[in-house]
């Protein structure tokens, strides 16, 4: 099939999905929602921490009581100064028994900066969630200097400044490892990925976490030409002799499942397999989407209209968002159809802020098979409380896959597969 006869597929399917996705958007889902009110983001936030549920997992629903007294108004410095008042009294412990004993000043670290990082949450808007953020940095550099294997702070230049990433290399590797580039999204870090991506490393493969443009320390905003800063990288790890320079994979999740998707096309002949969990590819970027499913989104704790604006140039409104959105489509972009890396796709099909659309879309276009993962009970991410929630997924869905690509090969199922399969469940 030519060029130009997919890309005709790709518009007919582009059609057919976008009209799948105005059904399910379809009564009272078409209209706006509020957003949470204070009470209804402290009671939503508890009820998450005592859930296991993001933005709030791993934080004790007793700290988030603890921060939430002390924050009486919407003023986001106040918040941050809440919850970063708990955070201040773990890394005060934490400094204080570090050297006598590690693990628990790591664990206590760990508590730090996640009460940071959601002082912080969802984007540092304002000086007081800004400190927070710095805050975060601190709290998790100090957890990292206690990882063994150690975690190396990679500084890579890049248009007069620099793309910072975490590096981890498996324990005594004896020759060059796979890798795994994982980028966040829009409001994770490449801190939580790094935190994560941990369990990869007993299977014999490093990873490197990374912030999506717009977010954290990535040095530019998010644009239709963003996704450079990842090739940059792609660049940067051939010339480190620890990588196996044709073993490279990707992981992106929600935002930065978009820039692994664009990643697996354009560097297709780079990349040997990737992830992308919720992937924005189209009807995301539709206006009518932005506007009847940004502001308010119940999904999203708050903030997901300003969190978005937050990562582009010049986005101050929902309307701007809407103009801006509809160039990052993998379809006007002409991308969907072309040679693809082997993917797998993870989705759920009640997600309200990446419509499943997308990954249909996505499935049915390229020029190789690609996998997938769809929750038919899940929301963003796949993620359904109790039953699949995020931890799961990644340990269960997301590692076995990158193992099966980069160590095990490309098509055999083996013994040893369904031996990581199990090790990866446990």
């Amino acid at each position: 099939m030519d060029f130009m006869a997919k890309q005709s597929r790709v518009r007919v399917l582009r059609i057919a999905c976008m009209l799948f996705s105005m059904l399910a958007w379809t009564g009272s889902t078409m209209a706006q929602q509020k957003e949470r009110t204070l009470d209804e983001i402290k009671a939503e936030a508890i009820k998450r921490a005592e859930n296991g549920m993001y933005p709030l997992i791993g934080l004790d629903p007793a700290d988030v009581r603890e921060a939430f007294a002390s924050v009486k108004t919407s003023d986001y410095d106040e918040w941050a100064a809440g919850f970063s008042a708990v955070a201040d009294r773990y890394l005060k412990q934490a400094k204080t028994v570090e050297g006598t004993d590690n693990v628990k000043a790591s664990a206590l670290y760990v508590k730090a900066w996640r009460l940071y990082s959601f002082g912080r949450w969802p984007v540092p808007a304002s000086p007081g969630k800004q400190r927070a953020y710095a805050k975060a940095l601190e709290a998790f550099l100090a957890h990292a200097r206690l990882m063994d294997p150690p975690l190396e702070v990679v500084r890579i230049p890049f248009e007069g400044s620099e793309i910072v990433g975490y590096l981890r290399l498996p324990k005594n590797a004896k020759c060059p490892v796979p890798l795994v580039i994982a980028i966040s999204g829009l409001d994770s870090r490449k801190e939580d990925l790094s935190e994560n991506f941990g369990a990869i490393l007993p299977y014999g493969i490093g990873f490197i976490g990374l912030d999506s443009p717009g977010t954290g320390q990535s040095p530019i905003k998010a644009s239709e030409t963003a996704e450079r800063e990842f090739s940059r990288v792609i660049d940067y790890l051939q010339t480190r002799p620890e990588v196996d320079k044709t073993r490279i994979g990707m992981d992106g999740q929600s935002f930065g499942a978009y820039w692994a998707t664009k990643l697996a096309i354009i560097e297709h002949a780079r990349l040997k397999a990737v992830v992308a969990q919720s992937p924005p590819a189209d009807a995301t970027f539709q206006k009518d989407f932005v506007i009847n499913k940004t502001l308010g989104n119940r999904e999203y704790l708050f903030g997901l209209g300003p969190a978005l604006m937050s990562i582009f140039e010049g986005a101050k409104t929902v309307d701007d968002l809407a103009n801006i959105f509809p160039r990052m489509s993998l379809v006007t972009q002409g991308l969907l159809g072309k040679p693809t890396a082997p993917m797998l796709v993870i989705a759920g099909a009640l997600d309200t802020q990446v419509p499943i659309a997308d990954a249909y879309l996505l499935l049915n276009s390229g020029d190789v098979p690609k996998e997938a993962w769809i929750n038919p009970q899940g929301g963003h991410l796949g993620r359904q409380v109790k039953v699949w929630p995020d931890p799961v997924i990644f340990r269960q869905v997301i590692i076995p896959w990158l193992v099966r690509r980069l160590v095990v090969g490309n098509d055999e199922t083996t013994s040893r597969e369904v031996r990581i399969g199990k090790s990866a469940r446990g």
